[in-house]
């Protein structure tokens, strides 16, 4: 390749979606990870694509939605120019609802995302049908949101890697040099680097923990029961997680609580009784101080640009992400929302 047009560092879910999305639009871009491709969070096993409740809307809310709104064509272009599946589906969330509050309260919502959702998603409240693919619901009623989606995090990693190489992009693991200017989507790196450099606390790692069972729901709804996600993939697995961890002696290792994720898991879908494990997953997950997306210029560093603080809804948020730093670093178009700028952090 020639010199770049703009060079991205970190193999995660940030990294991979901007380097795509800046390819896509014919610039030469060369992504360099260090490690491998998913090592920190984008690594993991969850992947649930999921919105946040149709109530008191913010930027963060109204960004999500149109991420979400955006991600089926966004993958199926990485899918077809790839020739690799991602595991994209919009099979939509089961959740149970637990008492006549939790009834009437789900019923406002389902009002709120008819105005909210634009008519291309719906948040409403249905009948349990007894079936097996179902969460427990006390009574008998659950919300059914057709906005949700689920991708497979290994799959999708993979996929974005042959597409932006296939557009004429670089991947390089490894060392290699940087040019023009510089996008960091290093997880928890970057975050560290973040609080050394700007001498503030603007980020930190959340541990999670979560786990991958054997037991083929492939065309069947994700389900979330108390925070728990319950993922069906499409290679036949299940995805349960996970722990939100603030503490902790080992970052990587799976202990009590990883296994606490299964018997949860299974009383609320007793079908799951006697799925095999087949891999438990720790990692960090990378938590901006403001709890959005950190998105924008690195203070004081001309040309240096930030993607970071993913969290638990990185994936969800990647075609966004990817878009609207693609319009600020190329393009000069500044549509970073304010509370996702670095300095919302500080």
């Amino acid at each position: 390749m020639t010199r770049p047009d703009l060079t991205v560092r970190g193999g995660g879910i940030f990294g991979l979606s901007v380097a795509w999305e800046a390819a896509r639009r014919g610039a030469r871009v060369r992504l360099i990870e260090t490690d491998r491709i998913g090592a920190g969070s984008s690594g993991g096993v969850v992947g649930a694509l999921a919105p946040h409740v149709p109530e008191n809307w913010n930027e963060k809310k109204a960004f999500q939605l149109e991420s979400l709104l955006m991600a089926g064509a966004f993958w199926a272009e990485v899918a077809t120019v790839s020739g690799l599946p991602t595991g994209y589906a919009r099979f939509g969330r089961l959740q149970p609802l637990d008492s006549a509050e939790a009834v009437a309260r789900a019923q406002d919502r389902a009002l709120e995302a008819r105005s909210l959702w634009q008519g291309r998603a719906e948040w409403q409240v249905v009948a349990a049908t007894g079936k097996g693919w179902e969460p427990a619901s006390p009574t008998g009623l659950l919300i059914h949101d057709t906005l949700s989606a689920r991708l497979h995090p290994r799959l999708a990693a993979l996929a974005l890697v042959q597409a932006i190489r296939a557009k004429g992009g670089e991947v390089v693991i490894g060392k290699a040099e940087a040019s023009g200017p510089v996008i960091w989507a290093t997880g928890l790196a970057g975050l560290l680097a973040l609080n050394d450099d700007l001498k503030r606390r603007v980020g930190a790692g959340v541990k999670g923990q979560a786990m991958l069972l054997a037991y083929d729901a492939s065309d069947l709804p994700q389900m979330q029961v108390d925070g728990l996600h319950i993922v069906p993939h499409a290679d036949g697995t299940v995805a349960i997680g996970s722990t939100s961890e603030n503490q902790w002696d080992d970052p990587i290792s799976v202990d009590a609580q990883c296994d606490a994720l299964l018997g949860r898991a299974i009383a609320a879908v007793p079908v799951l009784q006697d799925a095999r494990v087949m891999e438990r997953w720790a990692g960090l997950r990378p938590r901006a101080r403001s709890r959005a997306p950190m998105l924008g210029a690195w203070p004081g560093r001309p040309g240096q640009f930030v993607a970071n603080g993913g969290f638990k809804i990185g994936f969800g948020m990647a075609p966004k992400v990817a878009q609207v730093m693609v319009d600020l670093v190329l393009e000069g178009a500044d549509h970073v929302p304010c509370g996702f700028r670095v300095e919302a952090s500080l």
